[in-house]
């Protein structure tokens, strides 16, 4: 077993490196193209800060391991929500008062419906893909041509990762670490997991739902919680909410092309309306912009908590 937890550990920094490394050098590269930095930021921003998650459930898949994919998607959104919100929220209040992030959360939720309905339609193949990817598309063609009519009236916002005085051969050399690193990570995490399912008599879905879910979404946690101590409350909700709708339909998008993804039933049965539930939980402190307090962060990591508590002791299997 230490074996296993150590090829977690190793497949969890190697991700966050190499995605790091990825993000730096896609973003200097696409600024040397001469690509408007609003796009970069709204588009290979996003796309390079989620490739760790995107790698581990292509992995999951090529490995013929479908639940820990999926698990790592629906596990995260809810993470996302309950965790990577409730604990910022201990550590320093979130004030939502000047965050409108109103219609990101409306499109975060069309997401999550549009794909429980795609799951009760039988396996996630190619076809449900395409339609996960088109509606990402979709999205963020809109957010850019918004981006591009408001430009004048806002500030150039800094981009994560950019550097003006970085050479090719540095971006191309972060480029070739972070492609080179990312596999390696996925699989390690992936192998690791599902070692630790077999040897606990776990089912990869649930492994899939905490272990990997919780261990991927790290990043955004770390991004939280440097936002709610700034008092970044737009950043800390945009970040969250962000993330969902990519995992949603752009993670599971590429890797329903990757190969068919049959959805356990434990997931139709509990995992989905979590996620959604959750989702909807959040509803009245984004439209009525009532606070993330610190008994509401404390309340928050409590229904995760009974929610792992429900998979482990397998009332919902």
């Amino acid at each position: 077993m230490l074996i296993d937890l150590l090829k977690i550990a190793a497949g969890l920094g190697l991700l966050v490196v190499a995605g790091d490394f990825l993000v730096r050098g896609a973003v200097n590269l696409a600024l040397r193209l001469g690509i408007p930095g609003l796009i970069v930021g709204l588009t290979v921003v996003a796309f390079g800060t989620s490739a760790p998650e995107m790698m581990v459930s292509v992995a999951a898949v090529l490995r013929d391991q479908p639940a820990i994919a999926l698990g790592n998607v629906i596990g995260s959104n809810t993470a996302n929500i309950l965790l990577v919100l409730g604990i910022p929220a201990v550590i320093a209040a979130i004030r939502t008062s000047e965050a409108d992030v109103r219609e990101s959360y409306l499109i975060m939720l069309g997401a999550s419906v549009l794909f429980i309905v795609l799951a009760f339609m039988g396996p996630i193949g190619w076809t449900h893909a395409l339609l996960l990817l088109g509606a990402l598309g979709l999205i963020l063609t809109r957010q850019i041509r918004q981006a591009l009519a408001h430009r004048a009236a806002r500030e150039e916002e800094e981009i994560e990762g950019a550097d003006a005085h970085m050479g090719w051969g540095k971006i191309l050399m972060f480029l070739a670490l972070g492609l080179t690193g990312l596999p390696f990570g996925a699989d390690f995490l992936v192998d690791g997991a599902s070692a630790i399912a077999r040897d606990f008599g776990i089912s990869e879905a649930v492994i899939g739902l905490t272990l990997v879910a919780v261990g991927t979404s790290l990043p955004e946690l770390a991004t939280s919680i440097t936002a709610a101590i700034k008092g970044r409350a737009d950043m800390a909700l945009g970040n969250v909410i962000g993330s969902n709708i990519f995992n949603l339909l752009g993670i599971l998008g590429v890797a329903g092309l990757v190969g068919q993804m049959p959805v356990p039933p434990v997931m139709l049965r509990l995992d989905l309306w979590v996620m959604l539930g959750v989702a909807v939980l959040i509803a009245p402190f984004i439209f009525y912009r009532w606070p993330f307090t610190r008994m509401i962060g404390v309340g928050l990591i409590a229904i995760y908590a009974a929610y792992v508590w429900v998979l482990m002791n397998g009332n919902a299997v």
